[in-house]
């Protein structure tokens, strides 16, 4: 498993597992529960490129990262680190 302390968002950090490059299973520590919920179904058994091109660059009202661009980033920083 891979943790990624978050930047600029509500949630503080994303517990990541990767079988490969498919996403097994993600867990985000604070932030929207029921977002984050969402997003956690959506990109479960998703290769995590697609993720990281879809989400890269989202932001969060003026913010400019939102926990989908925090989790593109997480995903790309678990793939070099393998």
């Amino acid at each position: 498993m891979y943790s990624y302390k978050t930047a600029g968002t509500c949630s503080q950090q994303i517990n990541i597992e990767l079988n490969g490059n498919i996403i097994k299973n993600i867990s985000f520590i604070g932030g929207c529960n029921g977002n984050l919920q969402g997003i956690t179904k959506l990109v479960q058994g998703q290769d995590a490129h697609d993720i990281i091109n879809n989400f890269s660059g989202i932001k969060c009202g003026s913010r400019q990262t939102s926990c989908p661009d925090q989790l593109a980033k997480a995903l790309q920083e678990a793939l070099n680190k393998r």
